[in-house]
Formats: C-alpha cells, sequence, structure tokens
C-alpha cells in the first residue's frame, strides 16, 4: 500500500442520500486537511459517477491521483443482509470490504445499509481474536464533552462477557477519538446499587469489577447521570442502547421545534431571539452531529465505519478523518493485548 506512518481507506461512495457528488465533496474537504492529506483514499464504485462527481465537484486537484475500484452493483437501503450476500457480491459496499480483508486498505467508510455492513463486515472479515460479537459505537455530544455509547445495535442479545468486551473496544476507541488515556467506563442501569439491575447487568458490573487494573470502571451509572460529564464510555447492549440513541435524537428534535414555536409567539421574543443568535450559534456548533458522524463497527479484523446515510459533506469529512485515526491506532497491537488479558482474568475468576 505505502509506508507504515500512511493508512489507505476504501469508500464506498455508492448509497448516500445525498448522492455520489456530496460524498465526493466530503472526501476532498477531508483531504485539504493537514490531519488527512497524507493519507491515500480508493474510491468503490460506478466508475462513470464517481469520474462525473469529481468533475462537477473540481476535485481533479486533490484526487487526480486516486485509484477508482469499479463495482457494477449498489445494496439499497430495504436490502436484507442475507440478499445482499447472495446476490450482490459485486457491490461497492462488499467491495471495499474485501479490500481490506484482502490487505489493499487499512478500512473502510460507507454511507451504506447499515445491516448489511455489519454482516458484510462480520463475514468477511470475522472477529479480533477473543472477542465474541462486534459492536457499533457513537459519540454523543453534551455542552462541554462527549461520551461514547457502545452498544446502539449490532447485538441486541448480549451476554456479560459482551459487555466487558464492549468496555474494553469502547475505552480504546474513546482513547483514539479523543486522546483520553484512561477513560472513565460506566456500565448503564436502572440503579448503582450492588445488585440492582437485570442478572445480566449485575454479572456484567461483578465481572469488569475484575477488570479495574485494565479498564477505569467506575461502576453502574442511572440515565440521569449520562450528561453529567463524569464519564467518558457508557456500556449496555445493543438494545437498549438502540432505544436509547434513538431517544436521545428524538428529544433534541422536540426541544429544538419546542423552543422555536415558542420563540415565534410574540415580536419580544422573537427580538431576544435575534440577539442570542451568537448563543445559539455555538449550541449548534457544539452539537453538531457532523462533528461525530462516523460510528464504528468495533471488535472485527480491521476498521468499518458507518455513516449517517443522509450525511453532509461536513459529516463524510468527519467519518472518514475518523477512519484514518482508527486505522492507525489498530495497528498498535495494545487493544489485542489488552483482550487477552482479560479474558485470562476472567476465565480463572469463573474456574476458581
Amino acid at each position: 500500500m505505502n509506508n507504515s506512518s500512511d493508512v489507505t481507506i476504501a469508500v464506498d461512495v455508492m448509497g448516500a442520500d445525498n448522492g455520489t457528488v456530496a460524498f465526493i465533496a466530503g472526501i476532498v474537504q477531508a483531504m485539504k486537511r493537514a490531519s488527512c492529506a497524507a493519507h491515500q483514499v480508493k474510491l468503490v464504485g460506478d466508475r462513470d459517477q464517481i469520474q462525473s462527481a469529481i468533475s462537477k465537484q473540481k476535485a481533479d486537484k486533490w484526487l487526480c491521483d486516486v485509484e477508482i475500484v469499479h463495482a457494477d452493483q449498489e445494496i439499497s437501503m430495504t436490502d436484507k443482509p442475507m440478499f445482499a450476500l447472495k446476490n450482490k457480491k459485486n457491490s461497492s459496499m462488499f467491495r471495499a470490504i474485501e479490500l481490506v480483508k484482502d490487505g489493499q486498505a487499512d478500512g473502510m467508510l460507507s454511507c451504506g445499509n447499515t445491516g448489511c455492513l455489519m454482516a458484510g463486515g462480520t463475514l468477511k472479515l470475522r472477529t479480533m481474536p477473543g472477542i465474541d460479537r462486534p459492536a457499533l459505537c457513537t459519540m454523543i455530544p453534551s455542552p462541554n464533552h462527549q461520551f461514547a455509547l457502545i452498544d446502539v445495535g449490532a447485538n441486541p442479545s448480549s451476554t456479560a462477557i459482551n459487555l466487558v468486551h464492549n468496555a474494553i473496544l469502547g475505552a480504546h476507541y474513546y482513547t483514539t477519538v479523543m486522546g483520553v488515556k484512561y477513560p472513565r467506563v460506566g456500565l448503564l442501569s436502572i440503579g448503582t446499587e450492588e445488585g440492582k439491575g437485570s442478572d445480566l447487568t449485575c454479572e456484567a458490573h461483578r465481572l469488569l469489577k475484575l477488570c479495574q487494573g485494565d479498564i477505569n470502571y467506575l461502576g453502574p451509572i442511572e440515565g440521569f447521570q449520562l450528561f453529567e460529564e463524569n464519564i467518558d464510555v457508557v456500556v449496555c447492549d445493543g438494545f437498549v442502547g438502540n432505544i436509547l440513541l434513538k431517544s436521545i435524537e428524538s428529544m433534541a428534535k422536540t426541544v429544538k421545534h419546542y423552543i422555536k414555536r415558542q420563540i415565534m409567539k410574540n415580536p419580544l421574543r422573537i427580538l431576544g431571539a435575534i440577539l442570542a443568535q451568537g448563543a445559539f450559534r455555538d449550541i449548534k456548533r457544539q452539537l453538531n452531529p457532523d462533528r461525530f458522524s462516523g460510528a464504528p463497527f468495533l471488535g472485527l479484523n480491521g476498521v468499518v465505519i458507518k455513516s449517517h446515510g443522509s450525511s453532509t459533506a461536513d459529516g463524510i469529512s468527519s467519518a472518514l478523518e475518523l477512519a484514518i485515526k482508527s486505522a492507525h491506532a489498530s495497528k498498535d497491537g495494545a487493544l489485542s493485548s489488552l483482550i487477552e488479558r482479560i479474558n485470562i482474568t476472567i476465565n480463572q475468576a469463573q474456574t476458581e
């Protein structure tokens, strides 16, 4: 590929709601930044559409030497994973994953069908040694802090061991993205007292306490603690995490519409809103989902980043930068050693 300090990311440019042109715009935006400029991308998809998009964006300067990997099939948002695996083997998504599997890329990025990306990544790349199930992680912004939420839907039926693995993967990811060396980890439950919660969370709590030398585990946390900025990584199963994520997104939209409706009720409120525009801009910038557009499938033998299907150029740019950071972090071997060490600790405790 390239020298050891550079990485190559295979980008599935098909399947995004905003089209190939917006995708190319996001890639160019990323490549203009110093943190991304030294690295390479491989654009995977319909060659004619990609070349047309590059021309429309006048991106030849930034993508003049880019490699285009032609794929004549595209996975739609309505395709079921098993159907896609059987009938769309030459899709842009699966071709990008195969580039990672074959060592021609260090990671891949897609805005496509989440279920198909999960299935393709798991079947083609397999999980890391010692990891049973991959997990989907996302960053949640708050006014002065961001926390990682894992799992948000990859594994709805988890075991306690899966939750321990989620804690390991989430902590390593937080270090990669935020630069925090020893992130604070909490297990989402209905109370902080010993013995409170489901059988799953109680057993996961018991196992996580055994790992406190390797993981900065602070114990169970409740929902109202999420935005108090005392936790960096929130661990849960995919069923709870997916509901929580969608509830947060829905609440944010509800509050936004409610504030707008109240402001528009009389001219005095409208005037106040105009005077407070600077504050509103700061809030919008801080809570902008494009800042953390990419959500990685963690625990696979390769970097797989999922971005929103409706991602803007800003969102795609952020997701590509995340893919590059994650690909760098995957080369150091520290995560594999940590997984092995914690699995040994847990296995010894269970046999005593």
